[in-house]
């Protein structure tokens, strides 16, 4: 309602306004009749404009303006007289090409004024090494957080804002295993902005005519010379090819893994039969299998075992024992 009262104010009003201030005939209520109309048609325009683009557009031209008034104190220093007739003759041209170029500006480039990280300001850097950005297979898998959390990484964590709209997307299918990734994902990055261990957010950076998620993600990291943290190993191979650093959270899981030499002693709880005669299986606390021999009929007891060897496979490690005490048996 509030809205109409202001339109028909600006259809009323004006035209008086200029009957009584600009000229006293039809001419003035035509002029103020149009300037109404004029009125009415930039609310409409703005009406789908957020209010901080259009405080960031008035400070962009206000800054034009300022520029505009720089270079007429500068066109008088120089004291030259055809330029300064030439520039005072489209004094009113060039102030109101420099006005609107700022706003322009101020609201084509406010998107980018959210890639800027708020700590790294602070320090005087720019981006660069210091930053890692996410993708969507490290996020779903979630031990990001943990890592995080225990300040294994250093300087600021990023995601673009097309892998948060891919996971809110997959938090919304009809596959309850999509559904239910979309939505650990979102759970995780919440909880990340809500770390006070680590510096993260969320940035509108993306790359035209590109579709697939994983290029996206090191094209980014290209341009802003950052690294990216994952766990999806083809990733890891397009980042080696696009000379990308990547940092792959499974090789960090792997070398975070137990040493364990072949001599030493270790307790382990058998919890079925191994593939041989006699053999029972047991797992280590990081999913390491260890094969004890002859430890089939302790199956549902923990025993101390002696490592034997060590095999590595493209699955990870198998560590064989053997019962160490002869009591056990």
């Amino acid at each position: 309602m509030i809205m109409w009262i202001f339109r028909v104010v600006a259809l009323v009003g004006t035209p008086i306004l200029t009957y009584f201030q600009v000229s006293n005939d039809i001419k003035g209520i035509a002029f103020g009749f149009f300037i109404g109309l004029a009125i009415i048609g930039m609310e409409y325009l703005l009406e789908s404009v957020d209010l901080l683009s259009i405080i960031v557009a008035i400070v962009g031209g206000a800054i034009g303006i300022i520029v505009a008034k720089l270079t007429d104190y500068t066109v008088v220093q120089i004291d030259n007289d055809s330029l300064t007739t030439f520039w005072f003759k489209y004094n009113i041209i060039f102030r109101y090409a420099l006005a609107l170029l700022g706003m322009i500006l101020a609201v084509k480039k406010l998107p980018e004024a959210d890639e800027l990280d708020k700590n790294i300001l602070t320090l005087g850097k720019r981006y660069g090494k210091n930053i890692k950005i996410l993708d969507l297979s490290s996020i779903v898998d979630g031990r990001i957080l943990d890592i995080c959390e225990t300040r294994f990484i250093s300087g600021s964590v990023i995601t673009p804002r097309f892998v948060v709209q891919r996971l809110h997307e997959l938090s919304e299918s009809s596959d309850p295993i999509l559904k239910a990734k979309g939505r650990r994902g979102l759970d995780i990055l919440a909880r990340l902005q809500e770390s006070k261990e680590i510096s993260f957010k969320v940035v509108d950076k993306d790359i035209r005519n590109v579709d697939d998620i994983s290029i996206k993600i090191i094209k980014v990291a290209q341009e802003l010379g950052s690294s990216v943290i994952t766990s999806d190993f083809d990733l890891n191979k397009l980042g080696a090819l696009e000379n990308v650093p990547v940092l792959n959270i499974n090789d960090l899981s792997s070398a975070l893994k137990p040493v364990v030499l072949p001599g030493e002693d270790m307790s382990i709880f058998i919890m079925k039969e191994g593939k041989e005669k006699s053999q029972g299986v047991g797992y280590l606390d990081d999913g390491t299998m260890v094969v004890i021999e002859d430890g089939k009929q302790f199956i549902g007891r923990k025993i101390e075992v002696a490592v034997q060897s060590i095999l590595q496979t493209s699955q990870g490690r198998i560590i064989f024992t053997k019962i160490k005490n002869s009591h056990q048996r």
